[in-house]
């Protein structure tokens, strides 16, 4: 009998060493090599059961200008928010994966969707939980579709079987952590079970043109749990994101072959399911913060969706030697280089102070056009004097103490106007083509902070 070979397999990017390594040297990640073992396949097994998406011989070169581009079929899932991050649907035979903590209300957004689907024919493939439990979930849903099946398994071989012979128009798997094939001799969850399952899903997807939705565990560090490979392999990856103390989900694009990574979705957990929010501004904005100071309102932009949010600030005396920095739904080193410019372009001394930094609504803002609302928030707390009610601003701050221009200002300002605020602050020549006279909002231009400054503090 041969020896059994191993191998040892970095779990988060998947690289490969004959020996253990304490880290990675491809991706830098410490204690994640796992010991797995090596099946020999021989070639002519491979080829027959079709090592890549398609049987070998099958595929041939053809001239890019004879290829008919045709739209992508897309699935309307009933769901806005979703069909948004999607990019106005879910493509037929497509591969996505939803990723998010445990208890975050991922398999709870998959079976509302499921249960909206009427007319479709769908399988619900759960690894984790019995269809009882699934049954009282959508009971408390209170929703009902007739052609959703549900299969309790966690072998592919028999999952794929099952397929076969209901010929869903959607299949979802709960979740591929959990899925094994018997071609693999290691347990489920490893890294040569998530990549090797992964692969079969995806060919079954392409050939069959089902669409399907696997959802997926997150690690410590709040990635994907199992190999980097997994992303690479998938059309789309969502992150489904929040504090599980706060009532707010965001949906979240990582990757999308289909559409913008750009876009966001967002969720309010209750308790008969998740309700969309479409109108952002209405939960990260506060109506019983006048009078108060550190708090400024930002003209964000996410994806192609314009909101106002609030940004609220907190500078005290520092009680221990070394001040602290905090920040939560914001960078904490782009944090520190505003409060740096903040001291060496305006003159205010923030060296002994205490800055805390929070985004309303649990809700992590990438866009650097809220960066004049955060320094004008720590300012406001800082000099104890509250911003005026009414106005908000926008614009990126650069080192030199300038305001530069942001993208897409007429939309920022539209919905500046809609909320009812009065005045914007914007940054100067960003207005091109604009008509400032048939707007209701007064909008004023400035070129550096201490302009900035003088408009909201006098």
């Amino acid at each position: 009998m041969a020896k059994q070979k191993t191998v040892y397999v970095c779990s988060n990017c998947g690289a490969d060493s004959p020996k253990w390594l304490g880290k990675c040297p491809n991706c830098g990640s410490w204690n994640s090599y796992v010991e797995e073992v090596v099946v020999k396949e021989p070639a002519a097994r491979s080829v027959a059961r079709g090592g890549g998406l398609f049987e070998a011989g099958s595929a041939r070169p053809t001239l890019l200008r004879d290829i008919t581009a045709e739209g992508e079929q897309r699935l309307d899932l009933g769901d806005a928010e979703l069909n948004r991050v999607l990019g106005g649907g879910l493509v037929r035979g497509s591969l996505v994966l939803i990723g998010g903590e445990p208890g975050i209300g991922k398999s709870t957004l998959v079976l509302q969707t499921v249960l909206r689907l009427k007319g479709l024919k769908t399988l619900y493939v759960s690894g984790e939980e019995s269809s009882r439990q699934l049954k009282l979930r959508a009971d408390r849903l209170s929703g009902d579709n007739p052609g959703c099946y549900v299969l309790c398994e966690t072998n592919l071989e028999k999952i794929l079987t099952q397929a076969a012979n209901v010929a869903p128009d959607l299949m979802i798997i709960d979740s591929i952590q959990t899925i094994f094939t018997e071609m693999v001799e290691s347990s489920p969850g490893s890294v040569s079970q998530v990549r090797e399952c992964s692969a079969l899903i995806l060919k079954y997807a392409k050939e069959s043109s089902v669409p399907v939705l696997l959802i997926g565990h997150i690690n410590k560090e709040g990635s994907i749990a199992g190999p980097k490979v997994l992303e690479h392999i998938v059309d789309a990856v969502l992150q489904f994101e929040g504090d599980q103390h706060y009532m707010y989900r965001v949906l979240r694009s990582i990757k999308n072959r289909f559409g913008s990574t750009a876009e966001l979705g967002i969720y309010e957990m209750r308790q008969d399911g998740l309700r969309e929010v479409s109108n952002p501004s209405e939960l990260l904005l506060t109506q019983n913060h006048e009078g108060l100071s550190g708090v400024a309102i930002a003209a964000a932009i996410e994806g192609i969706r314009p909101f106002l949010i609030e940004t609220q600030a907190l500078v005290s005396s520092a009680v221990y030697g070394t001040p602290q920095r905090g920040a939560t739904g914001f960078d904490l080193r782009r944090m520190s280089m505003l409060l740096a410019v903040l001291e060496k372009r305006a003159g205010f001394k923030l060296v002994q102070k205490d800055v805390f930094l929070n985004i309303a609504g649990g809700l992590r803002v990438n866009d650097p056009a809220i960066d004049l609302a955060v320094i004008s928030a720590v300012l406001s707390s800082s000099l104890d004097i509250a911003i005026e009610p009414g106005v908000c601003m926008t614009g990126e701050v650069g080192l030199s103490g300038e305001i530069r221009p942001v993208n897409r200002i007429e939309q920022r300002i539209l919905e500046a106007e809609k909320l009812g605020f009065s005045r914007i602050l914007i940054p100067a020549h960003n207005l091109k083509g604009f008509d400032t006279l048939r707007s209701k909002i007064q909008v004023v231009q400035v070129r550096k902070v201490e302009e900035a400054f003088r408009q909201l503090f006098g």
